[in-house]
């Protein structure tokens, strides 16, 4: 499903673009991977599933250089996955990465979180995850989200989920923080998979001291193109673009 004019809202004063991407680890096509990321312009990138097993800090560097960013927070073990890439216009505060609490047999998860700022604008905090596939240890990284806004008054959170909006971790969400794409629905909704995008797992939730200017799936967006979109990871990425208060 798409919703709404394939235009952005314009740059204006402190307004973000911030992409959500689930990039596979750098398993597929890389090359596809890096024109999406550029086509879209972000100033911030929440990337799920950077590589975090051989090389990882070497591999989210190579990524960074490839698409005019610099590495914020994670890349490393306690954020196992979650990486945070930033633009020039944006300044680093502090890093607050985080490493989860451990089902046994299930995958080590985390946090990639920073406290960051823009021209003009109050300091916020970014944090990408991926949570758990297991409902009950997914439910409680959904409760320890709530917790890490707390490294700032705002906040904004994406990711890949891996629940549906009517789960019980979404509603937590989404019953506290603003759901980018249902407060301003632009581009396409679904995030999985590209080649028939027929659920939404993946989102962007802000503080309600954000204003939510556009999020989506970027079809149609110029310079990205379908099949860039279905060669470059098993998910679809999510551009917002957020306004920030005055610092």
């Amino acid at each position: 499903m798409t919703t709404g004019p394939t235009d952005l809202p314009p740059p204006g004063p402190r307004r973000l673009r911030l992409l959500s991407y689930n990039i596979r680890s750098l398993r597929d096509d890389r090359h596809a991977l890096v024109r999406v990321i550029r086509a879209c312009e972000p100033d911030v990138v929440c990337v799920q599933e950077s590589p975090r097993y051989w090389r990882p800090r070497g591999r989210a560097a190579w990524l960074a250089r490839a698409t005019g960013t610099e590495v914020l927070a994670g890349g490393g073990r306690i954020a196992a996955g979650p990486l945070l890439l930033g633009g020039p216009g944006v300044e680093l505060l502090a890093v607050h990465d985080r490493l989860l609490p451990k089902t046994r047999g299930l995958h080590a998860r985390g946090f990639a979180s920073a406290l960051v700022r823009i021209a003009g604008s109050a300091p916020f905090g970014v944090t990408s995850c991926h949570l758990s596939l297991d409902a009950e240890e997914r439910r409680g990284q959904f409760e320890l989200l709530l917790d890490q806004l707390k490294i700032a008054e705002l906040g904004v959170v994406a990711g890949d989920f891996n629940e549906h909006p009517d789960g019980a971790g979404w509603q937590l969400l989404a019953g506290r923080l603003q759901d980018g794409h249902l407060v301003a629905p632009w581009g396409g909704t679904f995030t999985s998979v590209p080649e028939n995008p027929y659920q939404r797992i993946d989102a962007v939730f802000a503080t309600p001291g954000v204003r939510v200017l556009a999020c989506g799936v970027p079809h149609g967006l110029p310079g990205v193109i379908e099949g860039d979109l279905r060669a470059a990871t098993d998910h679809l990425p999510l551009l917002a673009v957020l306004e920030l208060p005055a610092g």
